[in-house]
Formats: C-alpha cells, structure tokens, sequence
C-alpha cells in the first residue's frame, strides 16, 4: 500500500528522502521556509543525482503553509536542529491529533522541542548515517547509502503510524532497522558529529582529509573522547567501545564527503554547532566534566 508522507524541511536529506519515496509511488508533501527550494521543488520536482551523472527528478507537493498539508499521519522531521522550533510549530497545525512526528536530525534536544509542542505521544527518536550534499535548490546527490533506525514508538496511535513509515521507508529501499532505545545511537552520531563536523568546517577539508594531518587527528580523537566521557556520565553505552576508532573509520568510509557543517559555513548558513558541541559542552557541566576541545571548536564555529 502506498503511504502520504510529510517531510519537513527541504535541504539536503528532505530533499533525497522525498525523491527515494517519491520514486517508490508514494505521495510525498515537503514543508520548508525557504523559497528558493520551494519554487525549484515546485516547479521541477525532487532531482537526485547519481553516481554516474545521470539526473533524475520526482513529483513532490511542497509548500510553506501547514495547513495545506493538514492532517498528516505521519512526519519526518529532516531540519536543522536550530529550525526544530519553528518545525514544531508548523506540526502542531499539520500533523493529525493520531499523527507521528519521527526526528532524524543531528544533535542532542530536538525530540523534546517537539515535544513541547506536539506531546510525548506524537513524537519519535530516530537516527540516520545517511550523507548527502545538496547540489542546488531541490537538487541532492546521494552521500553513501547508511542506516536508518527508528526507535519503537509508544501505541496506541504510535505502533500503527510508525508502521506505515517503516512501510514507506522499506518499499523505497532504505536500509532500516527498527530499536528499543536510540538514544545509544543518538549519541553514538554525536560522537563522530563532534569529531568530524566542527574540524572540517573550520578548516573546510573534506572528511577524509582529517585523517592525513597528525595534528588535527589529535584534536579529533580528543574531541571524540570527550564526548563519550559526557556519554558515559549520561549512563549513555555507546554502540562502539572505542570512540576514536570509531570516528576515524566513518571518516575513512566517507573520506571524500563534505560534512553537513562543512556545507553550511560554505553557503553561509547557520550550523548546528549549539546542538553538537555545544551540547556536550551543557551536559559535561552538569557532571562537572571539562570539554576544552568542544567548547573551543563550539566558539571558534560560532565566531565564523
């Protein structure tokens, strides 16, 4: 059976997520602020980019008025995390009373920032390692194909909606696991985030390009370790044991990528830094733990 899904966003992911399921025949509405990728998606559709050079475009409804999309079953909410606010908001007009709102954005808070406007019962914790880079408005190419994980939701209305995503997002050919708690993963991701992210951004290299400079590899390890300290005080058990080795081998696996934080600084939009370092930097006060290698990447990014 084919589902109606409401993307929120219209970046990077929204925009790969909403040609993948569109592709699959599934009806595919996208709510964004911003103009340039509502007219381009509008007008030509998602377009995705493979890695032949072959460009390929599929039919999206996309507009910035929630009530145009009112009543919606289920959403992916694919914003940045400093948008998460404003997201919610348009949720809380779109998203039907029974409706699920599924977060699988970068960082630490955005399930309860939602939360506090649509209700525990109406939102679910996801996690995702798929890349991609956006090309131009309502243009993507793919990034390496990754995981996507959904955290069980809570039933009633939530099993039955999860379903059709879990639906959707299979008969697209999207590599998903379905998990108790994703809170390990949450801040598994925020490990490798706050190791790779900050550091290509600051010295706009590509991920690989980490690895071949001994002196950054240091800060990143160092990074990488602070956060799992931070994890660990949280009573976090991370899906690896070692947190530099794993850092290091995402960046191995996708050594030509450009990070998401890297995109941003380069077209000068807000990063998601307050969500990632700065998150860590806010939970290690709690414990009493130092993060000097957070905090400083956290102040020299939001200084750019």
């Amino acid at each position: 059976m084919k589902e109606s899904i409401l993307l929120v966003g219209t970046g990077a992911l929204a925009t790969l997520f909403a040609a993948r399921l569109s592709e699959a025949g599934h009806s595919v509405s996208m709510l964004g602020t911003w103009k340039n990728g509502l007219q381009a998606l509008q007008e030509n559709g998602a377009r995705i980019l493979d890695e032949n050079g072959s460009e390929r475009a599929y039919k999206v409804y996309a507009t910035d008025d929630p009530r145009e999309v009112s009543g919606a079953k289920v959403a992916l909410v694919l914003v940045k995390s400093w948008q998460t606010e404003r997201a919610a908001r348009q949720l809380k007009e779109s998203l039907a009373d029974d409706g699920l709102a599924v977060t699988l954005q970068n960082g630490l808070g955005n399930r309860e920032t939602l939360m506090q406007d649509l209700g525990p019962a109406r939102v679910s914790l996801g996690v995702t390692t798929t890349g991609a880079t956006l090309l131009g408005p309502g243009l993507v190419k793919m990034g390496g194909e990754g995981i996507i994980s959904l955290e069980q939701a809570q039933p009633p209305a939530g099993n039955q909606a999860l379903g059709l995503l879990e639906a959707a997002l299979r008969s697209s050919n999207f590599n998903l696991h379905i998990v108790d708690n994703a809170q390990s993963l949450i801040w598994g991701k925020l490990v490798i985030n706050t190791a790779i992210n900050p550091l290509t951004a600051l010295l706009r290299i590509t991920n690989g390009e980490l690895l071949s400079r001994p002196l950054v590899r240091k800060v990143m390890s160092a990074l990488a370790r602070e956060t799992a300290e931070v994890a660990k005080a949280e009573h976090v058990h991370l899906p690896f044991s070692n947190p530099v080795s794993a850092a290091e081998e995402v960046a191995r696996k996708t050594a030509a990528n450009h990070s998401s934080m890297f995109q941003d600084v380069r077209r000068g939009a807000p990063t998601e830094i307050d969500a990632i370092c700065g998150a860590v930097i806010t939970r290690g006060q709690k414990h009493g733990i130092r993060t000097p290698y957070n905090h400083a990447c956290w102040q020299l990014v939001r200084a750019m």
